[in-house]
């Protein structure tokens, strides 16, 4: 190896040197420490010298791959591994040292020679994947860096273009600057007419590549994403998912490639996302039918399970707090006989525990996406459990009924699961909790039947699986939150306090303490938010009663149990249930922020005294007063917005009603100063006095025309009268030159060619509203004097035009005469001159001496100079 490296360094012969860097390729991958260590700085420095040798920079290349890269390695112990690994991250550490080596291949990239630019995206790929951050930083600063990159997906060469979409996966790894360029450098227009030509979905693992690099542009990249939706490309994802419905076709490819094609999709309207751009997206989703292809795989028969698992997730994404994807979801059918709500399908598969795991926690949290602040289909599922809407022949099963089923089920898990499902019908929705209150269930034959709510509490007191009860405290904490009847109806069943106040007492093991938590809280809330209707559970009484069974330190400490939990942080991370097993599936995301709001007022109530209860209630009686007040304010605001709003809208009439007269007189004046300039440019070509001057008032105005303007016309026909008489004195001067000359040669001749505070704002906002009112009504009677006077002044625009059309008529017909005239006079002097000119030949011929024409014309030269001056001729040259 000290050998070669020494001809690659002193030969003078590029064969020698070419020869030894081959050599040293082959000894690369066997002895790798031995050629990194003393061949590095060589092959570098053949890279800089012998560009022009397409072959040993090829050999070069290869060489330093071989010695940086791990991927050709085949290591049997888990140790020589890692050595593995530190030898290559060592030897790209020392290579990238000096920037200009990386600077240096980004050069070489331009070479189009194969041998040359497919080993050096290899060599860079693999300096990416040893040390991104620091290579990504070198690139990042490298003038045209990235743009040479992206030119690899140009690339005629598939197998270049491939390895070039793999270089760009390692070089947008976590770093957003990066990304952005490459965006807008084209890339999404190139990889998706990539994956179209290689089949999309079909397609083998470029699309996977092409895929995966697309990934890493839009996740946690806002900028990238809002390019991604303003370029119009969500549409072009939609024929991705036009699978059909077919039972054959899925190879192992074509589900890896429709998986990260949906995670794709999600990357856009994820819930982590700013709202207003995962609202565009979902909006552009649903207009170019995208999120239709998605419900059409969703109820197609024949999908394998993963691929059906993400497209719930990725449809419950779409439609998440977006309420025209909501309302679509809920009309969409299974295409059954007769067919069924998707809902209704999808909620079977949740409360069935032959289902698969992943599948029934996907369907959850569809579930709850479709009620995801959807006031209207809270109250559609709420209302399937009502008396009047439930169907008496039972040949249907609504979403409702299938709750209630899987809420009472045997299978912890659908109880958790429905528990959970119903909550969020509930969820920020006051109407929804009372109505639930009307929900009566049969439970046996014989038996009068009972309200879901004593239901869930009977069951709880059961004392079933620790999961169950988890979820029916979590739909009670839910359903009671912020709704005082609701905690009425709860403590009128006598045995629902003693039952909870025992369970917090007791000294229970590890697993209890978080259904002992969950009692406090709900007890808590009965404190909280009760009305003190009836007597025997005031909220005195309760606090007293909590003091002397439990103590208040030992309650709020049992109340600490669900926030101290270890998987209270995890569900409260995000929305979607994402449990590795069911015993997992403890707390519901949005039920972690309900604990977060309740814990600490809850905290500050029960250690309120009764002295500050009755100031709190008197406060609140307070308020109320105060809000009827408002609410009468509100309501007279709300008239006096109507009628500004009606005012408003006779401005804006009256205004384009004006913007359409002015527009009307501005072309009239338009026509006006047009007819004006053809007068004035007839007045020019005439050549006599117009005849109506005389019969111009010259004093006053003439149907809009001002005495300015005929003065000024007047002075203008002067001038082409002044015109006039001088050819006609020119035409006698050539007659009397004629006449001199026929006196020597007797030829003929013929001339010469709120709160309490808030009222009085109100009524002050009220006394502005009245004044605006007025203001209003007085620009529109400006503005209806406007229009008079506009119209006013459009009849006498429409009367001048009239008189000037007249005049500019009869004014053609005068300068079509004097047009004639002047003619006539111009074909006289050309004959003169030709006769002149015929009479001073026949006097030289004859021997007689003629004078020079400027002693003939002695008497209009001084004016013919004049005239040659301005017409920037010689005067020598004139006739």
């Amino acid at each position: 190896i000290q050998k070669l490296c020494d001809r690659v360094a002193s030969s003078t012969l590029l064969d020698d040197r070419r020869n030894a860097v081959r050599a040293l390729k082959s000894l690369s991958k066997k002895y790798r420490l031995e050629v990194g260590i003393q061949a590095m700085e060589h092959l570098i420095h053949v890279l800089q010298t012998d560009r022009s040798d397409s072959e040993i920079i090829g050999y070069a290349l290869d060489t330093l791959y071989n010695i940086i890269s791990n991927d050709d390695e085949e290591e049997v112990e888990e140790n020589s591994t890692r050595q593995s690994e530190d030898l290559g991250s060592q030897f790209t550490e020392i290579f990238i040292k000096q920037q200009e080596n990386v600077t240096l291949l980004l050069s070489l990239l331009e070479e189009f020679d194969f041998h040359v630019r497919w080993p050096c995206v290899k060599l860079l790929t693999s300096l990416l994947k040893q040390l991104g951050p620091q290579v990504q930083q070198i690139i990042l600063v490298s003038p045209m860096g990235v743009s040479r990159l992206m030119d690899l997906l140009a690339d005629s060469r598939e197998v270049i273009r491939n390895d070039g979409v793999l270089l760009l996966q390692a070089l947008t790894r976590s770093n957003g600057a990066i990304q952005k360029i490459v965006a807008f450098e084209n890339a999404f227009e190139r990889l998706l007419d990539i994956i179209t030509e290689e089949g999309s979905s079909d397609g083998g693992i470029v699309v996977e590549d092409c895929l995966i690099l697309l990934q890493n542009l839009l996740k946690n990249n806002n900028s990238n994403q809002n390019f991604f939706k303003e370029g119009s490309y969500i549409q072009r994802m939609k024929p991705w998912f036009e699978v059909g419905d077919e039972n054959s076709g899925w190879s192992a490819q074509k589900v890896t490639n429709l998986h990260l094609m949906l995670q794709l999709v999600r990357v856009l309207v994820s819930p982590t996302n700013p709202p207003g751009a995962t609202s565009s997206c979902q909006k552009a989703m649903f207009q170019c039918g995208l999120l239709q292809q998605l419900c059409t795989i969703l109820m197609a028969t024949g999908v394998p399970a993963d691929i059906l698992t993400e497209t719930i997730n990725t449809v419950s994404e779409v439609i998440r707090g977006c309420q025209v994807n909501q309302d679509y979801f809920a009309s969409v059918n299974a295409p059954s006989n007769p067919p069924r709500p998707a809902i209704v399908v999808l909620l079977m598969s949740m409360v069935n525990e032959r289902q698969p795991f992943v599948l029934r926690c996907a369907v959850l949290y569809c579930f709850q996406c479709f009620l995801y602040k959807n006031q209207k289909g809270q109250g559609e599922i709420v209302a399937t459990l009502l008396p009047s809407t439930i169907d008496a022949t039972g040949s249907s099963v609504s979403a409702g009924q299938l709750l209630c089923g899987g809420l009472f089920s045997t299978d912890s898990l659908s109880n958790w699961c429905a528990a959970v499902a119903l909550a969020h019908a509930l969820q920020e929705n006051a109407t929804q909790k009372e109505q639930l209150l009307r929900v009566q269930l049969a439970t046996s034959i014989g038996n009068p039947p009972v309200s879901l709510l004593q239901q869930c509490t009977n069951i709880l007191a059961q004392g079933s699986k620790i999961q169950t009860r988890v979820g029916l405290l979590m739909l009670l904490c839910t359903w009671l939150s912020n709704c005082p009847i609701a905690v009425t109806h709860f403590l009128h069943n006598t045995a629902n306090v003693p039952f909870l106040t025992g369970q917090i007492a007791e000294n229970l093991g590890e697993e209890e303490q978080l259904v002992q938590g969950l009692c406090a809280l709900l007890l808590g809330i009965s404190i909280y938010f009760n009305d003190n209707s009836l007597e025997t559970y005031l909220k005195e009484k309760l606090k007293q009663l909590i003091e002397k069974r439990i103590g208040k330190e030992n309650f709020i400490e049992k109340l600490g149990f669900i926030s101290k939990h270890e998987l209270y942080s995890r569900a409260s991370q995000k929305p979607q249930p994402n449990f590795p097993s069911p015993e997992y599936m403890i707390f519901d995301h949005e039920f972690t922020k309900l604990v977060k709001e309740l814990e600490g007022v809850i905290t500050k109530a029960i250690y309120k005294s009764s002295e500050e209860d009755k100031k709190e209630e008197e406060v609140k009686k307070t308020l109320e007063q105060h809000d009827s007040i408002v609410t009468h304010y509100k309501n007279m605001i709300r008239e006096q917005d109507l009628q500004l709003e009606e005012l408003k809208h006779q401005v804006s009439t009256l205004k384009c009603q004006n913007e359409q007269l002015q527009t009307a007189v501005t072309q009239q004046a338009s026509q006006i100063q047009q007819q004006k300039d053809q007068y004035n440019l007839l007045k020019v070509q005439r050549g006599k006095d117009s005849q109506h001057q005389g019969s111009a008032n010259d004093g006053a105005q003439v149907n809009g025309v001002q005495p300015e303007e005929l003065s000024r016309l007047r002075e203008e026909i002067e001038e082409l009268k002044s015109n006039q008489e001088l050819l006609q004195s020119q035409l006698a001067e050539k007659d009397s030159l004629i006449e001199n000359l026929t006196k020597s040669v007797p030829v003929p001749g013929e001339g010469e060619a709120v709160t309490a505070a808030s009222a009085a704002e109100l009524e002050g906002r009220l006394s502005v509203l009245l004044q605006e009112t007025r203001e209003l009504q007085n620009e529109i009677k400006v503005l209806s004097e406007e229009r008079t006077a506009l119209k006013e002044q459009l009849d006498s625009s429409n009367s001048t035009i009239a008189i000037l059309q007249n005049e500019k008529d009869k004014l053609e017909l005068e300068i079509t005469d004097s047009k004639k005239e002047q003619d006539d006079l111009l074909v006289l002097l050309a004959d003169q001159d030709q006769k002149i000119l015929s009479l001073k030949k026949k006097l030289k011929d004859l021997g007689h001496p003629i004078e020079e024409e400027d002693e003939l014309e002695s008497g209009d030269q001084d004016d013919e100079d004049d005239e040659n001056e301005d017409s920037g001729k010689d005067p020598g040259l004139s006739i």
